[in-house]
């Protein structure tokens, strides 16, 4: 007994105080065999702080807000989306150019041989024919809603490329807000690696001051290492990590060569009491998908009528001057006319047009209703998965302090040398685990949180910030 309170006496000197003592422990053992810890560990490059190119500050501080407005000013997606609704509304007028004057003008030189008149005749005329100018001018005065028709379509079109930017936007905040939590849920995974780093070091140090006074076998200092070795790889591992998170999400941004930012957020809780009917008469008014059905729905009932109208003349006048003849100038004529214009019909090919018209509209009404049912049914998954994660979240946080709490006593029964390395390695493992399990169940709710805005459309504020901007309002 004597000799046990002798051997803690002089560990606690050697370890208990400062570094120095530590150094000198370390020194006295073959750094080969036991190399410092320093020596092994990932090494950091660059600054701390990234800085944006462009940008007014020198440090940028990155937020989830901050995030969301670089994707929507930077990601291609929605450049590309928005350059398909400046194209559609020029179809548009496209279409309405129908009503406008057609103007045309031509001039040229005609020699004739007519054979006929020659034969008749009994001798070859042949006769030169000069355009000096040939002005036409055309205009539709009435198509009985063929156009218009046309027209419908195409704004149709417009309103559903709209819709489909909405969706595109709806899409990109989800990704960026995944991506986002996925990066705060990797540095937690970092942070949690070097503190794992710290305490096996911790334990590294305390064997090989165990072993320098013989109180405890070379083993257990073989063990240690091996421990503080698997440790410093898991690091090595979170730091990757962090830097794929980040990749992924400048690329979500839309700006993948961005210089390196301080993200200061981490991974909370925010509740979201919201039900599943609720979530549902949200999305009924949010969600562009929806909306777009409907709009596909009405463009394949205007392209039926529209079919339906492939026997409709056009009422159009014409007026055209000319000036030539003989010679450049010799002459003038002109002509006006009004024109009742009937389409070529082939009954078979309008028939089947129309047929096919037809069953592309109740296509569109199937597409619509199996939207509908996706979209209920990507609620339904959002919503059951943030009710998991919720109830799991106080679970793993009572995982953590029951896991620190046998941390603890592990590591105080080890300083007195009553437990082994191996029950010290397990409390410390579980305590890890424990903690990115936690990590893990927050960065899930988040991530079905965003889903379910993702699913509804629309952001879904927590009840306190409602009533707090009611206040502001």
């Amino acid at each position: 007994m004597l000799k046990k309170i002798i051997s803690l006496i002089l560990i606690y000197s050697l370890i208990g105080f400062p570094a120095i003592a530590k150094e000198n422990i370390g020194n006295e053992i073959n750094k080969k065999e036991y190399p410092e810890s320093n020596a092994v560990l990932p090494q950091k490059t660059g600054k701390d702080n990234f800085v944006i190119e462009g940008s007014v500050e020198k440090s940028v501080d990155m937020t989830l807000d901050k995030c969301i407005e670089l994707a929507l000013g930077n990601n291609p997606q929605i450049n590309a989306a928005f350059q398909d609704i400046l194209a559609s509304d020029t179809r548009i007028k496209q279409v309405w150019s129908n009503y406008f004057p057609q103007l045309s003008w031509q001039t040229g030189y005609t020699r004739i041989k007519q054979l006929q008149l020659s034969d008749a005749l009994g001798r070859n005329l042949t006769f030169n024919y000069f355009i000096l100018g040939q002005i036409t001018l055309q205009q539709m005065l009435y198509d009985f809603g063929v156009t218009q028709n046309q027209a419908t379509i195409r704004r149709l079109d417009y309103e559903a490329y709209k819709t489909t930017l909405t969706g595109i936007i709806n899409d990109i905040i989800y990704q960026t807000k995944d991506a986002y939590y996925n990066l705060l849920y990797a540095l937690e995974n970092k942070r949690v690696a070097e503190d794992t780093v710290e305490k096996f070091e911790m334990f590294y140090d305390q064997a090989k001051a165990f072993y320098q006074i013989g109180m405890n076998p070379k083993v257990d200092v073989t063990i240690a290492e091996t421990n503080l070795s698997s440790a410093k790889l898991k690091l090595i591992q979170a730091d990757n990590a962090v830097e794929l998170a980040i990749a992924k999400l400048n690329n979500v941004m839309g700006v993948p060569f961005i210089d390196r930012y301080n993200v200061q957020e981490r991974l909370t809780y925010v509740p979201v009491d919201v039900t599943l009917e609720k979530s549902v008469e949200i999305a009924r008014e949010s969600r562009p998908e929806l909306h777009l059905a409907e709009i596909k729905v009405e463009s394949a009932k205007q392209t039926l009528k529209l079919v339906k109208k492939s026997y409709f003349p056009t009422i159009s006048i014409e007026g055209q001057y000319q000036r030539g003849g003989k010679s450049w100038n010799s002459n003038y004529g002109y002509n006006l006319g009004g024109y009742l214009n009937f389409p070529t019909v082939n009954g078979m090919l309008i028939r089947n047009e129309i047929k096919e018209a037809r069953y592309l509209y109740d296509k569109e009404l199937a597409n619509a209703q199996n939207t509908q049912n996706s979209i209920y049914l990507e609620i339904q998954n959002a919503f059951l998965t943030l009710q998991e994660k919720k109830n799991q979240i106080p679970v793993s946080m009572l995982q953590v302090k029951q896991s620190k709490e046998n941390y603890e006593l592990s590591y105080g029964r080890y300083k007195v040398g009553e437990a082994s390395p191996t029950e010290l390695k397990d409390a410390q493992i579980q305590y890890q685990e424990a903690q990115l399990n936690y990590y893990a169940t927050l960065y899930q709710y988040n991530s079905a949180r965003a889903a379910l805005e993702k699913a509804v459309g629309k952001n879904l504020i927590p009840e306190e910030d409602i009533i707090e901007l009611k206040a502001k309002s």
